[in-house]
This record gives C-alpha cells, sequence and structure tokens, in this order.
C-alpha cells in the first residue's frame, strides 16, 4: 500500500464513496449500548476520517480507534476531529478487547488480504464482528482500459496494475471467512453511480485507480496517461442526452462473526 492519496480528490464522489460503507455498517448486529455492546470500534484503512464519526454514533459507549497507511489521509482525519494513525493493514492486528473490525475499500490495496482477514479472525474473540467491503469491479471498462493503456510499450515497464484477481468473488470469501472460524453475511451490489462534468470517470478514477499510475510518472507522464486514457473513457462512458454519465460499480461485502 505504497500509493500516495490526495484526501480532496478522493472526497469529491463523497455520497458515492459513503453509500457502501452505510451499507455495510447496518448489517453488523453488534447492540448499540447494554449488554454485548462493544469495548472497542476499530477503522481500519480510515481514509480521511469522515466516515469514523458514525462508528461513534452508531456505538456511544465504546472507544473508537482509526488508522491509515497513508500520512496525508490521518493528516485529513486528524483536521476532521478524528485521532487517527498512521498504520498498515499488513502490521495491524486487533488487541483483547476489539469488537467490532471495519475495513472499508482498503483491502484490495493488499495482495495479500486473503492471508490477514484470516489472521484477524482467529485474533478476535468469539461474538466479535469483523465488516469487509471491497470495489468488484476490476474487469469494468474503466480499469480494463487503464491496464490496456499501461501496457503499452511507452508505460509498461514503468508500472504493474492487478485485474480480476486483486479480489474474490463473494463465495471466495464467504469459504475463506467460514474456515478461519467465523459466520458469514457475504453479498455484492452493483451501484448505478451518476456523475456529471467533463470526464467524470477518469476523475472517479484519478482518487482511486489511478494513483499507482500517477505515482510512478512525472508530471507530463502522466499529463500524457491520462489524455489517452480520457479519449478511450469518454467512448466507453458516453454521457446521456441531460448531461448524465452512469457509471455502474460493483462492491462486494462481507459480515463475520467470531465462533
Amino acid at each position: 500500500m505504497t500509493a500516495t492519496w490526495d484526501p480532496e480528490l478522493y472526497r469529491s464522489f463523497d455520497d458515492h464513496r459513503s453509500r457502501p460503507f452505510h451499507d455495510l455498517v447496518a448489517r453488523i448486529g453488534a447492540p448499540a449500548s447494554g449488554e454485548g455492546a462493544p469495548r472497542r470500534v476499530v477503522d481500519a484503512g480510515c481514509g480521511p476520517g469522515h466516515l469514523t464519526p458514525m462508528l461513534a454514533r452508531r456505538w456511544p459507549d465504546a472507544t473508537v480507534q482509526a488508522f491509515d497507511a497513508s500520512p496525508e489521509m490521518v493528516a485529513s482525519a486528524r483536521d476532521n476531529g478524528v485521532a487517527a494513525d498512521v498504520v498498515d493493514v499488513v502490521d495491524w492486528i486487533p488487541s483483547p478487547g476489539t469488537d467490532v473490525v471495519v475495513s472499508n475499500a482498503v483491502l484490495h490495496w493488499v495482495p495479500t488480504h486473503a492471508e490477514l482477514l484470516t489472521r484477524w479472525v482467529q485474533a478476535l474473540s468469539t461474538g466479535s464482528w469483523l465488516a469487509v467491503q471491497v470495489p468488484g469491479n476490476f474487469e469494468a471498462p474503466s480499469h480494463v482500459l487503464t491496464r490496456e493503456v499501461a501496457a503499452q510499450p511507452r508505460w509498461r515497464d514503468r508500472m504493474s496494475l492487478r485485474g480480476a484477481e486483486t479480489v474474490q468473488d463473494p463465495a471466495g470469501y464467504a469459504d475463506l471467512l467460514t474456515a478461519a472460524g467465523a459466520d458469514t453475511d457475504v453479498w455484492e451490489t452493483t451501484y448505478l453511480q451518476r456523475l456529471a462534468g467533463d470526464d467524470p470517470v477518469l476523475r472517479w478514477i484519478g482518487g482511486t485507480a489511478l494513483r499507482p499510475v500517477r505515482d510512478a510518472l512525472d508530471d507530463g507522464e502522466y499529463a500524457a496517461f491520462v489524455d489517452e486514457l480520457g479519449g478511450r473513457l469518454r467512448m466507453a462512458y458516453p454521457p446521456s442526452a441531460d448531461g448524465t454519465t452512469w457509471f455502474p460499480f460493483r462492491r462486494i461485502f462481507a459480515v463475520a462473526r467470531v465462533r
């Protein structure tokens, strides 16, 4: 997880990026208070921290911990009043007393996240909850076209972008978490996102999927890359008559309760 991040660009599509977080947390069955309420809730990969306060509102008696591997994101989270720390999820293990772990749109950046999920389940105590969401759109035109441009001779030795192998399908996560020792609830949703403005799909992936590209190229090279990619994306995602660009986005969810 070495890509640098622009919190302002990431939040430019805040409503679309926030909705999966709400849908994920809604399926966690831990009570808000009283017997069985969580002692510690962790936002693992909190990004700019704008969603972390929702966890505090959902579980007001819990200690809420937040961290992210990106210093830029952690700085933004702290500016938002969240006491976040710079920690990579690869190095993190739930401490005793952790009853809810939420990882939203983070683990697809970790090639070994299957092993990581197993370690987390095994470190959590019986009755604890683990909730994970990852994008499942690596075969969508937005990502396929990005890989096609990156595979051209002028770029191919500069970067390596992963494809469908980046994440498992829902059944894969269900099998993984069940074998690790948890009861699981796994599903997928395709959000048909309404985007507007010039090159909205390019702007969307500029805050996420294009971060490794941006890190690999200098300013001039990156401008040339996105100029070529932008043309391809405009053909793949033409705007409707009213200017709307419809952008299907598949996401995979898993909520597990440790046995």
